[in-house]
């Protein structure tokens, strides 16, 4: 049976401030550090075959703080998804074969809001109207101006997913994605078998890890959310 473990990053500074982020990069917060160390606390003793994160810093931070906190983590390896010509000049030792990979990939990165990108939530809702920001955050097929609905986001999370994280777990391994907010709402629409209507009002609080067992048919078997 595979475990994956999905963990959305700590709270940011503009989730502190009720700004739209999407792919702008900005840092946790002092609380979003907290949340990510006590995520690092509640999966210490669990073993990490893999860990898929994505380009922005506030999961990539998440994930270190869960990481060096870890019993069975004493180094790592990082591995970006676009090929470099680095990696030609690189031969494995047999001690690199047991350290857990960590996968950097775009395709894991929060939902891109276009013109609402940096909009304080409430100053969106004066400039669109209330209804239409509304529509454009709840819906899951429809995408504010420039940027991507739910749906455009779950078009490139899953491919990833299936290619990259689903071998894994057919595997047996434990697997850990710690990314964002909407593109973990895609892993779990699909993991749960949640329809449109329910995975818009789906929420994933920030450093709470959601714990998944899948068996070999990728049926869920069962879940639970560790308290952050």
């Amino acid at each position: 049976m595979g475990t994956l473990i999905l963990l959305r990053h700590g709270e940011s500074t503009w989730n502190r401030q009720n700004r739209f982020t999407g792919w702008v990069d900005v840092p946790l917060s002092p609380d979003g550090m907290a949340q990510a160390a006590r995520a690092g606390e509640l999966l210490q003793d669990v073993r990490l075959d893999a860990v898929h994160t994505s380009t922005l810093l506030r999961a990539q931070d998440t994930t270190y703080e869960v990481l060096k906190r870890n019993r069975h983590c004493p180094d790592y390896l990082r591995v970006h998804e676009a090929d470099s010509p680095w990696y030609a000049h690189f031969s494995a030792m047999p001690e690199d074969f047991s350290a857990p990979r960590i996968y950097v990939s775009e395709s894991l990165n929060e939902r891109y809001y276009g013109d609402l990108q940096g909009l304080n939530k409430e100053d969106a809702a004066k400039r669109f109207g209330a209804e239409q920001v509304h529509s454009w955050r709840r819906s899951y097929d429809i995408a504010p101006p420039g940027g991507e609905s739910l749906k455009a986001t779950a078009e490139r999370v899953l491919p990833h997913y299936r290619e990259h994280i689903v071998p894994r777990l057919l595997a047996g391994q434990c697997v850990l994605v710690s990314a964002h907010g909407n593109s973990l709402r895609a892993l779990a629409m699909d993991i749960e078998a949640l329809s449109p209507e329910q995975i818009v009002a789906y929420e994933l609080a920030t450093g709470a890890p959601h714990v998944y067992r899948l068996d070999a048919g990728m049926h869920l078997q069962g879940k639970e959310i560790l308290a952050p």
